[in-house]
């Protein structure tokens, strides 16, 4: 080892390596290192002093030692150092401040005799921070340097893989404390590679554990287009796939990140993971500020090892405000690997990170800091820990070989150093020293900007794989931490309690008024005014009105009230009450006035009397048609639940959420098809209506002409339906305005239509209620008799205003008479028939021929002139009828034969035919019914079959 140390000196020249290196670190000085060994004189002068430089193979002990060398000396075993010391590299001031911590292990390692009888000698080589210089003088410490059993450092990145990559071959065992590229953890490259500092892809597991504390599932990251962030960014892509944390964005930029902060923006990323140095930091924040993606709703991740107060150095190089710039730095967290422990434990030296920083502050004086020191340090340990787990083992084995036998060909002591390394673990100033595949398990501390500056707020335990949140120190800037995304909380838009109960309020007033009308009318059905308007059809109107009633309870449930698959239910059966209810109700108000129609309209038909059993058949074939068309929807395409979404809204609660509406809908796929189907038939229906009040307008009997309410009816239903469907599609994105809309339209069209046909018949009832069938009563004159003004026959009261009605009903008074004649031949023929005698015949025709003849004039009361019913009632003074089944006392002893054709005989027959042929024609002139079955009814049946026809008690008193 002696005679090895003088042939170091050129080597040691050349590599500009030796005293200035570990007197820069103590003495800082601006001169190069070649400075000292240019001048062979100065030299020699500083030899004879007692001082040598490291690198001519003496370590700084022995170095010390060589002015008062201690009887026990030990013997140095050489340990290589590769560190930048070029002042004028940056990088050199990380060497500067972590000499004084390595100098202090060493010092603490040989007084602790820790490798007794060796100690640690440090020979330091510049490797300028450059490829080929580093290099070269680590080939030059190789070929002129001792035998080195280890090399420590490593700074520059590239430096580093470089001679990382190549230490196989010499089959050492590299420890770096500064390196931290993530490039380096590859084992299959870099298998004799250790680092106790973590590497930048450390932070990741870090940040995973931060995810999910507060529960963010979704990132996005930004990343500058350098290798060195592009690989962390990859092994955060790594480490959260699977772990249900989802990178929905990924943004790389490499001199303006605003275009890439847009996007983020755009896909709407809170939670940014961000990898970039300083000076684009800068240029990001001022993007972040002109976006807004700060404050409440945003959180920044970003690399925490930026240097204090960073961004004051480039400030100037971006174009936004120092002011702006620190609103959107407030509240971002910088992840990096934690300095020092912050526990209070013991160390392997026997001190305790907070002793320990006291000490290297006091060996430092006003020297470099560095943050790497800590990890220099604990370098120191590890280095030493390891060779004495070697000496253990080797002196276990008998093989009688020490360590300081390595050299670079010694394959089986550089294994043994290597797996001496791997067993490393203690707890050292930066915390708990355990390597994994190489890589150190430290701790991560997480900071917080908080009113310009760095607060520590947690950090995690790579070793234990725990979080700690220092008393929850982390300040967000609202009143809970950021949502991973826009909070997108879908809000039913239903239906107000309070509008529904009013509405539904209203509904019952009018189903009660409802049964009002429905109550009355079946109290009064035997009523003139009620039975001549059809009490079963005025039920039927009731009825649907009830039913559309009904429906708007229907409509008034949502979801907020009943479950989807009962809402999807509503959707039929709401509809199918509805179309019923309308259908029930128009329908029998239709059928009614088709009733009215047919009797005054149709005249040249046989008048036969049309039941409500056929009005009730009309009405159940217009539901029979409904049912058709409700079936057919319910079968071919039926109602379903759909929901529709519209636009986000703002909380209004000023929560960091939007609120998504959903409104309920009852649809189907051929929506618009069926609806118009109904509509159609609805409006056809609504048509006829409108044809048949137009038609019976001129009915002057009040109890049967309902036309003008018919009209009234229609016209307010048809322009409510119109104005409601139009505002309902309008609205049909806020519920509780297309609810009123429909509700109120339902409600008045019920409470209208009911009113405008039970309203005026109450009125009338109350009032006047022989008014409105007055006119169903014929009189012949003011002097009749009471009970002969009461005739069996109804005739139409026409509108005497209308000429043209007048000439016909002129014509169809004239076609009636021709009639008349001839069944009165007819009948001159019957009587003939009878008479079996030729005296008897003569006997008719002389006494009775004028009688006969009078049944021709007795018509003419039919065409109101008044000069026939002169003659009419003339003759009736002249000849008072015969009373029924009188007979001449003179004729009383005639034989048998004369006495069956005798007057009286003949009068009895003819008292039982004749009222038969007469009651057979008289139905077609507006007499007595078709449908009554004999002449000579009750006094109790209907007034106009309760007397005999005055024509036929003169064919009587006549015969």
């Amino acid at each position: 080892m002696g005679s090895g140390r003088s042939s170091h000196l050129p080597a040691l020249t050349r590599a500009r390596l030796g005293s200035s290196t570990w007197r820069s670190s103590m003495h800082p000085s601006p001169r190069r290192p070649a400075a000292a060994t240019s001048n062979p004189a100065m030299l020699l002068l500083l030899l004879c002093l007692g001082w040598a430089p490291p690198g001519w193979g003496w370590s700084r002990g022995s170095s010390r030692g060589t002015a008062g060398l201690p009887p026990n000396a030990t013997t140095p075993i050489s340990i290589m150092g590769l560190m930048p010391v070029n002042q004028s590299e940056e990088e050199s001031r990380i060497t500067q401040g972590v000499l004084p911590a390595v100098y202090l292990a060493m010092d603490q390692i040989r007084n602790e005799s820790l490798l007794n009888p060796y100690s640690l000698d440090l020979r330091v080589y510049d490797t300028e921070c450059d490829n080929a210089k580093g290099l070269k003088a680590f080939y030059d410490a190789i070929k002129f340097g001792p035998n080195h059993l280890m090399v420590f450092g490593g700074v520059c990145a590239t430096v580093t893989s470089i001679i990382a990559e190549s230490l196989k071959g010499w089959n050492l065992v590299q420890l770096s404390f500064a390196a931290t590229t993530p490039e380096l953890a590859d084992k299959k490259k870099y298998p004799y590679f250790f680092r106790t500092v973590p590497s930048d892809n450390a932070v990741n597991p870090a940040i995973l554990k931060l995810l999910k504390h507060y529960h963010w599932k979704r990132v996005g990251t930004l990343t500058q287009d350098v290798q060195r962030f592009s690989e962390v960014r990859n092994n955060l892509t790594d480490v959260l796939d699977g772990k249900d944390i989802e990178i929905s964005d990924t943004e790389s930029f490499s001199d303006d990140p605003c275009t890439s902060v847009k996007k983020l923006k755009v896909n709407d990323v809170r939670i940014i993971l961000g990898q970039f140095n300083e000076e684009m930091a800068v240029k990001v924040f001022c993007c972040a500020y002109d976006e807004e993606m700060y404050g409440s709703k945003y959180q920044w991740i970003i690399p925490g090892w930026y240097e204090n107060l960073w961004w004051e150095a480039w400030i100037n190089s971006s174009q936004c405000l120092s002011k702006n710039l620190l609103t959107a730095m407030e509240g971002y967290i910088g992840v990096d690997f934690e300095p020092l422990s912050s526990k209070t434990n013991k160390t392997i030296s026997g001190r305790t990170p907070q002793q320990y920083e006291k000490e290297y502050n006091a060996r430092r004086g006003d020297g470099q800091s560095s943050k790497f020191h800590g990890y220099a340090y604990d370098g120191i340990w590890v280095i030493a820990n390891s060779l004495q787990r070697a000496m253990r083992y080797l002196n276990s084995t008998n093989e009688h070989q020490k360590i300081e036998d390595f050299n670079y060909s010694n394959q089986k002591l550089g294994n043994i150093f290597l797996s001496a390394m791997n067993e490393t673990r203690f707890f050292g100033v930066t915390g708990e020293v355990v390597f994994k595949n190489g890589e150190r398990m430290g701790t991560i501390k997480f900071t917080q900007f908080q009113e310009q500056k760095e607060v520590k707020v947690g950090e995690y335990n790579a070793v234990d794989d725990t979080l700690i949140i220092i008393n929850n120190s982390i300040r967000f800037q609202g009143v809970e931490p950021p949502k991973d995304k826009t909070i997108i909380q879908e809000e039913l838009r239903k239906i107000s309690l309070p509008l529904y109960s009013i509405l539904s309020a209203l509904t019952i007033l009018g189903m009660i008024m409802a049964s009002a009308f429905l109550f009355f009318n079946i109290k009064n059905r035997n009523q003139k005014l009620i039975k001549m308007s059809s009490p079963y059809m005025n039920n039927l109107i009731i009825l649907g009105g009830m039913l559309s009633y009904a429906s708007i309870f229907l409509f008034g449930l949502d979801g907020s009230f009943v479950s989807e698959k009962t809402f999807e239910t509503l959707c039929t059966v709401r509809t199918w009450i509805l179309t019923v209810g309308y259908t029930t109700a128009f329908g029998a108000m239709f059928a009614k006035t088709w009733r009215v129609h047919a009797i005054f309209k149709n005249v040249k038909m046989k008048k036969k009397i049309i039941k409500d059993q056929k009005l009730l058949g009309i009405v159940g074939g217009m539901l029979l048609i409904d049912l058709c068309i409700l079936i057919c929807w319910q079968v071919v395409d039926p109602l379903r639940r759909t929901v529709e979404k519209y636009n986000m809204e703002p909380d209004p609660a000023g929560r960091d959420i939007s609120i998504r509406p959903i409104l309920e809908h009852c649809e189907n796929t051929h929506m618009t098809i069926w609806l118009g189907i109904v509509y159609a038939y609805k409006g056809l229906l609504m048509l006829f209506g409108c044809f048949l009040a137009w038609e019976t307008r001129n009915v002057s009997i009040p109890a049967l002409n309902d036309s003008k309410y018919i009209g009234m009816s229609v016209y307010n239903v048809g322009i409510m339906c119109i104005i409601g469907a139009a505002v309902s599609f309008l609205t049909r994105d806020q519920p509780n305005v297309q609810f009123c809309i429909v509700a109120l339209v339902i409600i008045f069209c019920s409470t209208i239509t009911l009113c405008l046909v039970f309203v005026p018949k109450l009125i009338t009832l109350r009032t006047n209620p022989d008014a409105a069938t007055q006119n169903r009563r014929f009189q012949f004159t003011q002097n009749q008799k009471k009970e002969d003004s009461k005739t069996s026959t109804s005739v139409t009261s026409v509108n005497q205003a209308s000429t043209s009605r007048l000439e016909g009903l002129q014509s169809e008074n004239h076609r009636l008479r021709m009639k008349i004649t001839e069944l009165d031949k007819d009948l001159e023929e019957v009587t003939m028939q009878l008479q079996d005698t030729p005296e008897k015949t003569t006997y008719i025709k002389q006494n009775h021929y004028q009688d006969l003849n009078d049944i021709l004039s007795i018509r003419n009361f039919t065409d109101g002139k008044d000069g026939e019913k002169a003659i009419l009632k003339n003759h009736l003074d002249q000849n008072p009828p015969a009373q029924w089944g009188s007979s001449d006392p003179s004729r009383t002893s005639k034989d048998p034969i004369e006495d069956i054709n005798s007057p009286e005989h003949i009068q009895r027959r003819l008292s039982l035919q004749l009222p038969i042929l007469h009651h057979a024609y008289l139905p077609s002139i507006g007499g007595v019914d078709a449908s009554c079955a004999s002449p000579c009814v009750s006094p109790s049946a209907s007034p106009r079959h309760r007397h005999v026809p005055p024509s036929f008690r003169v064919m009587v008193s006549g015969l």
